[in-house]
């Protein structure tokens, strides 16, 4: 599905759970979706820090070996 498409299909979406809902019932939809939303965000970012930090830091390859990283 293209980005068109996807936010076409959203608008329908909203427009279809529009027609059928109270105002109430839409302001509680709308804060539970942007919750959700949210929280996901939350934890693919949390994931997304906790990965790079476990990736081993990389060594400069000078031909040293450990003493590049003494500056001797």
């Amino acid at each position: 599905m293209n980005p068109c498409e996807l936010t076409a299909a959203i608008t329908a979406l909203a427009n279809l759970l529009a027609a059928r809902m109270t105002v109430d019932q839409l302001n509680m939809l709308g804060v539970v979706l942007t919750q959700l939303g949210d929280t996901l965000f939350t934890i693919a970012t949390q994931r997304g820090i906790c990965e790079t930090a476990a990736m081993p830091a990389s060594i400069p390859s000078t031909g040293k070996g450990m003493s590049a990283l003494r500056n001797d």
